[in-house]
């Protein structure tokens, strides 16, 4: 399976290179998966660390979840891998399966693509408990591209100690 990564435009409306900027780094994120075996996906590449390219996937499917469905969406629901609430829980993999946690990350994708295209505007606020705070979508889509960035890099670094593949 080959993962297509949309080109975020030069010029073009705020929603839209929001939208395609967090789209390219979702897409960067299944791109360094790719290939991996289930065992290599668990794998804890950069000791003393203990993260692995699964617990990535399965804390962005948390990040999805929690900033679209229950931030601004103001779904009561738990999180996917921890009922009271441990952020933690989903960076431990060692007993998760690629189709397990890519099925949970791609169901919060879609979820979160939703809410955000029928959103009136990214003026639309919401609130988020941990700040005791409204925060508009504008933000919520910023701090997706900022939270998928940061991890990309950790990435990066995990797919390059399993087996040396670098880039993307």
């Amino acid at each position: 399976m080959t993962i297509e990564r949309p080109a975020p435009p030069l010029t073009g409306g705020e929603r839209e290179m929001l939208r395609t900027f967090l789209d390219f780094h979702r897409a960067t994120l299944a791109m360094k998966c790719e290939g991996l075996s289930d065992e290599d996906l668990r794998r804890a590449a950069s000791p003393p660390s203990t993260l692995s390219l699964l617990g990535l996937v399965r804390h962005m499917a948390e990040v999805e979840r929690t900033w679209f469905r229950r931030v601004i969406n103001a779904e009561d629901i738990p999180l996917v891998w921890s009922a009271e609430g441990d952020y933690q829980a989903a960076y431990d993999a060692s007993s998760s399966t690629r189709s397990e946690a890519f099925a949970a990350w791609e169901a919060e994708v879609e979820q979160s693509r939703k809410i955000e295209e029928a959103a009136e505007s990214l003026d639309v606020t919401g609130h988020q408990p941990r700040w005791g705070e409204d925060v508009s979508l504008r933000l919520v889509m910023l701090h997706m591209i900022h939270e998928y960035a940061r991890h990309n890099g950790h990435a990066d670094f995990i797919r390059e100690a399993i087996d040396g593949v670098t880039g993307a």
